[in-house]
């Protein structure tokens, strides 16, 4: 896919027969660029639910794996593919919020039902019909995190990184904010960008004024590399994140340094309670011979709620698919039971990780009071 200037286009067609009616749906995700990671890692847990769920109403099910090379315009560009020349009756994607925000806008013109399995942003489905989500929303994870931090860590004073290229960070920054100081908690604030390598004037800034925890919302290059820069500057502190932490290469990238780290999430192994959910795990150990993540477990999630709701709908329509998805209640997904309500919002718990002897481990899961 490397040095080609046109999106590249992966058409998978999995346990297809000779004459079938088929269906396709698409995958738009990162696979290459910045946050290739967790475009991959959702695609395996697409890959997953496909292996386990192939037809629909008759028809086989065709995949089209769509990469948007982690950039906004080809995120639009992406979607429009996907619909206009690969006939897609759905859409898994995208990944980050800011991608979702661009591909949904084409997704909703064009009448295509779209379920992200992770942007958590309430702009993405803000005013939408065709546009979902298999996730809880930030207002949610930014007051998860606000309670966790007050209550049960002991924190009271923070300095809040934000990434001002992501919508995702600006949100759930302010969101956690406003959850924090409503608890009677002070926060103070930082800025980066997206591809910042060195961060030392903010932290500068947040060694003189002490604050009891870091929390920084954006995506786990950039987080990575602050937490070991103020490690390296003396910084003694807590690290809290969202979810934008949960992929391996934080450990690879951070080291010692993220160790005693706290992020939310959306999905953890050890937090599994459904039927599903413990298939879904022994499906995944068995093809990857390892856990799976959030990002995987939500790609999962995406697809069966999308079938499902084809199912429902009784035919392959577009928007009857649309009006279904938006009916889903009690849902039983790998990440828990899901209900999407008529904004096209999931409403589940939020899980809380911490990164511990070089691992992500499962701390708590939290409904939010604050919001």
């Amino acid at each position: 896919m490397k040095g080609k200037v046109l999106l590249v286009a992966l058409l998978i067609t999995l346990a297809s027969v000779a004459g079938a009616a088929t269906i396709k749906v698409a995958a738009v995700v990162p696979y290459t660029g910045g946050i290739a990671s967790f475009g991959q890692m959702a695609w395996q847990g697409v890959e997953i639910a496909h292996e386990m769920k192939s037809s629909v109403l008759g028809y086989d099910v065709e995949l089209v794996l769509i990469d948007n090379r982690s950039d906004k315009v080809e995120a639009a560009n992406a979607v429009a593919r996907a619909i206009d020349y690969e006939k897609v009756v759905g859409i898994i994607g995208e990944i980050a919020s800011s991608h979702s925000l661009a591909g949904g806008a084409i997704a909703e013109k064009k009448g295509v039902p779209m379920i992200s399995p992770t942007s958590t942003n309430p702009l993405v489905t803000q005013g939408k019909k065709f546009v979902n989500r298999a996730c809880f929303i930030d207002p949610y994870q930014g007051a998860a995190m606000a309670e966790f931090a007050f209550k049960e860590l002991g924190v009271r004073s923070v300095a809040v990184f934000t990434d001002i290229e992501q919508d995702y960070s600006v949100g759930l920054s302010a969101f956690f904010r406003a959850s924090f100081k409503k608890l009677g908690g002070s926060a103070f604030n930082e800025f980066y960008r997206t591809g910042d390598q060195d961060f030392t004037a903010q932290l500068t800034d947040v060694l003189n004024k002490n604050p009891d925890a870091i929390y920084i919302t954006g995506y786990y290059p950039e987080i990575a590399l602050i937490c070991r820069q103020a490690r390296d500057l003396g910084y003694e502190g807590l690290f809290l994140t969202g979810d934008g932490s949960d992929a391996p290469e934080l450990i690879e990238i951070g080291g010692e340094a993220v160790e005693g780290l706290y992020f939310t999430t959306h999905y953890h192994p050890d937090g599994t309670t459904t039927k599903i959910g413990q298939e879904f795990l022994k499906r995944f150990r068995e093809k990857y011979g390892k856990d799976p993540s959030a990002f995987a477990a939500l790609g999962f999630d995406a697809y069966m709620i999308l079938l499902d709701a084809i199912e429902r709908a009784g035919k392959p329509d577009p928007k009857k698919i649309a009006e279904e998805i938006r009916k889903t209640k009690d849902f039983e997904g790998a990440s828990g039971i899901i209900t999407i309500g008529p904004d096209g919002n999931a409403m589940k718990p939020v899980v809380i990780d911490t990164v511990k002897e070089g691992a992500f481990h499962y701390v708590t899961s939290i409904i939010p009071e604050t919001l």
